[in-house]
């Protein structure tokens, strides 16, 4: 198992992040291809590395060559082609982004939210409305109960 990308895999999800979270100025936050942020979607990898490299593999595919030599306008047609037919792979990488995403300082003071982590202090959660829970407490079991 490689645990690092190539230069060529690490240009395309560099690429593709950037699809995925663009930079938004009305917000005042970077995208998820921001070099902070990119650099720990990298470092965060570890155990998905190979889903990260087969999903980038995929996109190549898709692509009909490197994702990240391609013109905005295609890269954002191959992005959306990619979200329907990513699979598993696309998943994981997902998590990964989202993940080292929200963990930006900026980010989560775009969000009105201090950076830290959420214990010992913990954070206040609104109450919502439970009764929507209702029908899920009605259904019957979906699962095989063991003898």
């Amino acid at each position: 198992m490689q645990t690092t990308l190539t230069e060529t895999e690490a240009r395309d999800l560099r690429a593709l992040v950037g699809q995925m979270i663009p930079a938004s100025a009305t917000y005042k936050v970077p995208g998820a291809d921001d070099d902070l942020i990119f650099a720990d979607i990298l470092k965060g990898l570890e155990r998905d590395t190979d889903d990260a490299r087969t999903a980038l593999k995929q996109l190549a595919t898709l692509s009909g060559g490197p994702f990240a030599d391609l013109p905005a306008d295609r890269r954002a047609e191959v992005a959306a082609s990619f979200k329907t037919e990513g699979g598993a792979p696309l998943f994981a990488l997902n998590r990964v982004v989202l993940l080292c995403y929200y963990r930006d300082d900026r980010v989560m003071h775009s969000l009105g939210q201090e950076p830290r982590s959420p214990f010992p202090k913990g954070h206040v959660v609104e109450q919502g409305d439970w009764s929507l829970l209702d029908p899920v407490k009605k259904r019957a079991p979906i699962y095989r109960k063991v003898p």
